[in-house]
C-alpha cells in the first residue's frame, strides 16, 4: 500500500479500566477518502470499541490537527483482547508465541501488557480456554476489549 493511502485516525474514549479518558492514534488504509473511509490495521491498545479491519468514518480535526474518528461503518467481526501479565517469573513473549500459534497476532505495549488481535474466522472458543487457563495459573488477567458478535458462544 503507498504511503499516501494510510493514515493515523484519532480516537478518544473513556477506559473504564484506568478511570480516565484516554487518546489513541490507530492506523488506517484508505477505503474511500471522499466519504472518509479508513480500514484500521493496527491493533487498539486503549481503544475498546473497535477491532483491526473495521471500517470506520473519520474526519480532519482542525483543533485535534489530524484525521478523528466520527463512527463504526462496519464492523469487521474481529476482537481485541487485552492482556496482562500477572507473575513476575513469566514472559511476555512466550505468552505471545502461544497465542501466535493460535492465529492471534499481537501488539506490545511493555513486558507487562499486549493487545492481542482475534480474526472473524479464527474459533475463539480455543483462545478463550486458553486464556482462561493461563488466568487460572495466575499467570495474566485479560479483558476481551471489543468482542464481536461472531465470538459470543
Amino acid at each position: 500500500m503507498e504511503p499516501d493511502k494510510q493514515i493515523e485516525i484519532l480516537f478518544r474514549s473513556y477506559s473504564a479500566i484506568l478511570e480516565q479518558e484516554v487518546a489513541e492514534a490507530i492506523w488506517a488504509d484508505v477505503v474511500d477518502a471522499d466519504l472518509g473511509y479508513y480500514k484500521l490495521y493496527s491493533i487498539p491498545l486503549y481503544t475498546s470499541f473497535i477491532a483491526t479491519d473495521d471500517i470506520v468514518h473519520a474526519e480532519w480535526d482542525d483543533d485535534e490537527v489530524m484525521f478523528t474518528y466520527r463512527e463504526t461503518i462496519e464492523p469487521s467481526g474481529n476482537s481485541t483482547i487485552w492482556v496482562v501479565v500477572t507473575d513476575d517469573d513469566t514472559d511476555i513473549e512466550e505468552i505471545r508465541k502461544s497465542f501466535f500459534e493460535m492465529d492471534c497476532l499481537s501488539e506490545a505495549l511493555s513486558n507487562r501488557y499486549f493487545a492481542m488481535e482475534v480474526k472473524a474466522t479464527t474459533y475463539y472458543l480455543h483462545i478463550k480456554n486458553k486464556l482462561m487457563t493461563l488466568k487460572a495459573q495466575k499467570l495474566i488477567d485479560y479483558a476481551e476489549a471489543c468482542l464481536s458478535a461472531k465470538h459470543q458462544y
